[in-house]
């Protein structure tokens, strides 16, 4: 089975990918929306990408591209997320700090007080960052363990994320949708488009009245206009309960457009 993920090796995308499935041959790819493409034209059998985060919330991109594409999401994984910063040189020489949009967020406080004066700069993923900070000794990558030993760095510093409970859910993109196993989660994208009061308050009114909870509530633009969004929806349930396919019927009158991003088994935090 061809399991395709953000690269290079030695990230926690890779983590995520070997808690999925240990036996899946790994394709590593440049991007996030090459991801999608290669389950979407059949190059991999399924794709796994970081959805949100505990401290920085939603990954945008990643909610854009589940618009654009028709694989479902077959399956989740929640990561514990410990930051490292890592480097070949010490904690006197570092003057610049790269690393990942999502994993300079959640060491913002840390990087402000041990790390006034550095520069920061954003890499496309934090193994990039570690495979940058081979060349220099006052460069510091931050990102995980793996990603240190990989590339023959120094951990100078571990745990630095900003709060100790640092988690990342993971969604795996497939070709079929999954089978209900009683411990389900179902999520869905709307997009509104009636700008009247109550609209979104009607529309979850049909999850609580149905006793069906809701876990999650993200907005994203519609890029259509200011003020104008899409909302990502998760709720426990697979679209094939009863109650469930009761309330999507419903809420196909209460919206423009409802799509069902898929259905499949929930993932606990360990």
């Amino acid at each position: 089975m061809k399991l395709c993920l953000l690269g290079p090796e030695g990230t926690f995308s890779e983590m995520a990918a070997r808690k999925w499935s240990r036996d899946a041959d790994l394709i590593f790819m440049d991007d996030m929306e090459s991801v999608a493409i290669a389950v979407e034209e059949g190059a991999c059998d399924e794709g796994i990408l970081p959805i949100e985060n505990s401290l920085e919330g939603p990954v945008g991109a990643v909610m854009g591209l589940l618009l654009d594409i028709s694989s479902p999401i077959i399956g989740e994984v929640i990561l514990p997320i410990k930051q490292c910063l890592m480097s070949r040189g010490s904690l006197e020489n570092i003057r610049i700090i790269v690393s990942h949009p999502q994993a300079l967020g959640q060491c913002r406080h840390y990087i402000h007080e041990h790390f006034p004066g550095a520069e920061v700069r954003t890499t496309g993923s934090t193994s990039h960052a570690a495979r940058l900070a081979q060349e220099f000794p006052e460069m510091a990558a931050i990102g995980c363990s793996e990603s240190a030993q990989k590339y023959g760095l120094k951990v100078l510093k571990e745990g630095i994320q900003d709060h100790p409970n640092n988690y990342t859910r993971f969604i795996v993109l497939g070709r079929k949708e999954a089978a209900p196993t009683g411990h389900d989660k179902t999520s869905l994208a709307v997009y509104l488009d009636r700008d009247r009061p109550g609209a979104l308050y009607d529309f979850l009114g049909e999850f609580a009245h149905r006793q069906i909870n809701m876990t999650r509530i993200e907005s994203r633009p519609s890029k259509k206009l200011l003020g104008d969004y899409w909302f990502f929806i998760d709720v426990e349930g697979h679209r094939d309960d009863a109650l469930l396919r009761e309330a999507i019927s419903a809420l196909k009158d209460k919206c423009t457009t409802l799509k069902v991003l898929g259905s499949y088994p929930r993932a606990d935090i360990a």
